[in-house]
């Protein structure tokens, strides 16, 4: 889909929207997350790498994410606050909006491992459910050999269900099986310079990256301006909500 259909997000739970950015406007992201993914990974100490790097890659080390660009690196605060992206924000959860929390996501070719499936209001626990979309932007062209997103359809008119976490990984809560086995996947491929929306109760997760390519993005989570994290089920720092409408 290459067009705002507010009708057709309220429906399904998400809405990929291609072209809202240009390619070499992504490229000017890539080349500033590269530098500072040089910078984080030389630093990280030995307790926090299972957090940060990518399990699936074992030629090398290299991350599997990053966390608060928008309150770090100027080029993704200017994706945030970039009238294309808002209006498309706002045409979902209405005027004034704020970025509460943020995410690069690596996805490196030949082993960038899957995300199981979630919904991002059990991580964050908002005192407004409906006012939180977030806007994953993707930053290479993400397709079924590399790991694109795939959603549940209509998931987000259901409950917030408890997830649950393997041993050793408490940063990868998800839905258990029994759950999710009722409950079909459709991909949604997105463009580079396109951007995939999506409910926070929706269902969602992301295969591995089994191509030669590199599925980068940047998942920007918009709250309105009133709504808060007020049960997070992980930590997050609220003093780097961000308002941007």
């Amino acid at each position: 889909m290459d067009s705002f259909d507010a009708a057709y997000y309220r429906h399904h739970g998400h809405l990929t929207v291609n072209g809202v950015f240009l390619p070499h406007e992504m490229d000017s992201v890539v080349r500033d997350i590269e530098q500072w993914g040089e910078s984080f990974l030389e630093a990280l100490p030995a307790e926090q790498r299972a957090w940060y790097v990518d399990g699936g890659v074992s030629a090398r080390t290299v991350l599997r994410k990053l966390d608060n660009p928008h309150a770090q690196r100027a080029p993704v605060q200017a994706l945030a606050r970039d009238r294309r992206l808002l209006d498309l924000v706002e045409g979902f959860i209405g005027p004034g909006v704020s970025v509460y929390f943020s995410q690069i996501f690596f996805k490196p070719p030949e082993g960038g491992g899957p995300k199981p499936a979630h919904q991002d209001n059990f991580y964050f626990g908002p005192a407004d459910p409906e006012g939180v979309v977030t806007a994953w932007i993707a930053l290479d062209d993400a397709t079924l050999e590399n790991g694109c997103l795939y959603f549940g359809d209509g998931t987000q008119a259901g409950p917030v269900y408890p997830h649950f976490a393997p041993e050793g990984e408490p940063y990868n809560l998800q839905i258990p099986p029994e759950i999710l086995e009722r409950q079909p996947m459709s991909p949604a491929p997105v463009r580079k310079g396109g951007v995939s929306f999506h409910h926070g109760n929706t269902f969602h997760c992301s295969g591995p990256n089994l191509s030669h390519k590199w599925r980068r993005a940047c998942a920007l989570h918009f709250v309105s301006n009133g709504n808060a994290f007020e049960n997070p089920a992980l930590p997050y720092d609220h003093s780097l909500k961000f308002q941007v409408s």
